[in-house]
């Protein structure tokens, strides 16, 4: 099965304007985020392509300055999943297609590998999306981040099968235990990449906006609202740190991750 990788990015993020050009440093010297994304994409095996797919001639310059393939898309898009959707009715012909979104660049090869490899498996999801347990000082990390007002990362629950129930920004399920840093908790930190079915994903523009998705501000409630069956994949970090890029004080975190992995 063929797999196409497509990278939304935005400059005019709500929450970090120009985010995608913003500049890491790690061992390897400093590099924008969308260029760290791209590497995270290029490192997956069995992919049969990659693109990045922008609104924005800043970040299609810069991203064709370092070797990428860029796809341009429409200014109207809400989110990630409706760039992709124009990214897959623009390149034809490819059985899944991976969102791995521009904000992830920690994203470790084998996540997008499983997540694959768990839509192949499963004929009756229509989208798949990979989840990370967290260890008490991941956990503890989200609930700071709540507890002042930040959102640090999107949570996920799911039923039998690894089917998806809900998606949030606030930490769930709720417990009360006190976890140690490297202890298992019943919390699940839900990984921003996606692969889709072409034909679902296609469809996703059509849907409205549901209530969920509003309040929520989260794309992936979009097809539990319209009734599709979201796969939940469980991952496993193998010691690797993951943190997304969401609030510029997030760029210190991420990048004293990147020198700790070396």
């Amino acid at each position: 099965m063929s797999v196409l990788v497509a990278i939304p990015a935005r400059y005019a993020s709500t929450r970090y304007p120009g985010k995608p050009l913003v500049s890491l440093r790690g061992p390897d010297g400093e590099k924008t985020l969308i260029r760290r994304s791209w590497e995270a994409a290029m490192a997956v095996r069995g992919v049969d392509r990659v693109v990045v797919a922008t609104d924005d001639a800043r970040i299609r310059d810069h991203a064709v300055s370092f070797g990428a393939e860029v796809v341009m898309t429409s200014d109207q898009w809400q989110n990630g999943t409706e760039r992709c959707a124009e990214v897959a009715a623009k390149l034809p012909g490819y059985d899944i297609v991976v969102n791995l979104q521009g904000d992830a660049p920690l994203t470790p090869a084998w996540f997008v590998e499983d997540l694959v490899a768990g839509l192949r498996a499963d004929p009756d999801a229509v989208i798949a999306t990979p989840v990370l347990r967290c260890e008490g000082k991941m956990l503890a990390a989200l609930l700071a981040d709540r507890r002042a007002g930040r959102v640090g990362g999107t949570t996920a629950v799911f039923g039998a099968g690894g089917r998806g129930l809900y998606f949030s920004k606030e930490v769930i399920p709720f417990t009360a235990k006190t976890y140690a840093d490297d202890e298992a908790t019943p919390v699940f930190h839900h990984v921003g990449v996606y692969a889709y079915r072409p034909a679902a994903l296609c469809d996703y523009p059509t849907w409205p906006v549901g209530p969920l998705e509003r309040l929520e501000g989260l794309e992936q409630l979009r097809f539990l609202e319209n009734g599709r069956a979201v796969l939940c994949v469980e991952v496993s970090a193998q010691g690797r740190q993951f943190w997304e890029l969401n609030n510029p004080s997030d760029v210190p975190v991420i990048e004293a991750m990147m020198a700790a992995m070396g």
